[in-house]
């Protein structure tokens, strides 16, 4: 497939696909081994076609699968320096790690990378900007809070992968412990259905095609209650953006860049 898929969204596992045509990689990889070859096979791509797995932070959900994928397949672990240490320190298997610096773009085969720094309660968060076949694309979850130089990272993009994680009051209402509350109302938590409003309001232009809500809690938060409220403040700008949600036990809606 030539374009970009998430695979899964949210606490039990994260993993997007992008890929050209001579280039194929992953974001994260916090489902099993498994289930990725299963879901990359419904879009038509072998797991042994892909050429790299960017990894945003530590978390269980996000690097599942690194250990086997990368000594089975041989995969390169693309990660920054404190991630890879953390990654040494939680993973088994041989990693084929490569280090990149946080902040400073570099190209994988005919894809652009751009890694940048993000608030969550990891060792060295990152986000991503990709740039294949002329578009832009952003890759935004974990935050707790959108800094500026979050909003001026995502500027611009032609597709968004950005995070409503929840609802403050659902939170509150919710059965799970005081600290888990805390953790996902800090500024190194998650970022909310308003908060993800807001930071498309400051990062909107015409050219944005599409936005994936990422990393939905399935407790704290609804779909519909999600696209309610960022296809509203969409409308209260003019877009005509489409809006859809990265889903957690089945793969998201796909896109070509061939056709769009």
């Amino acid at each position: 497939m030539i374009g970009f898929c998430p695979l899964a969204s949210g606490s039990k596992g994260n993993c997007i696909y992008i890929g050209t045509s001579t280039t194929k990689i992953l974001i994260d990889a916090g489902l099993s081994g498994k289930m990725i070859t299963e879901r990359l096979a419904k879009i038509g791509v072998d797991i042994r076609k892909i050429d790299a797995i960017l990894v945003t932070h530590e978390h269980s959900d996000h690097i599942r699968a690194l250990g086997v994928l990368s000594s089975r397949y041989r995969i390169p672990v693309l990660a920054n320096s404190d991630t890879a240490k953390a990654l040494l320190g939680l993973i088994d298997e041989e990693l084929k790690l490569k280090i990149f610096s946080t902040g400073e773009t570099f190209e994988y085969g005919d894809i652009e990378v751009h890694p940048f720094s993000i608030q969550h309660d990891a060792v060295d968060p990152v986000a991503f900007t990709l740039r294949a076949c002329g578009l832009k694309l952003g890759f935004c979850a974990d935050l707790g809070f959108a800094t500026t130089l979050v909003a001026n990272q995502l500027k611009e993009c032609d597709y968004l992968y950005l995070e409503a994680n929840h609802q403050p009051e659902m939170v509150h209402a919710s059965s799970r412990p005081a600290v888990y509350k805390q953790r996902v109302l800090s500024r190194q938590g998650h970022l909310s259905n308003e908060q993800c409003a807001e930071l498309l309001e400051r990062i909107y232009h015409p050219g944005l095609k599409h936005v994936h809500l990422a990393h939905l809690s399935s407790e704290c938060n609804s779909f519909d209650l999600a696209l309610k409220i960022v296809e509203n403040k969409l409308l209260q700008l003019g877009g005509k953006t489409e809006v859809s949600i990265a889903l957690q036990d089945q793969i998201s809606r796909s896109f070509s860049f061939t056709t769009e």
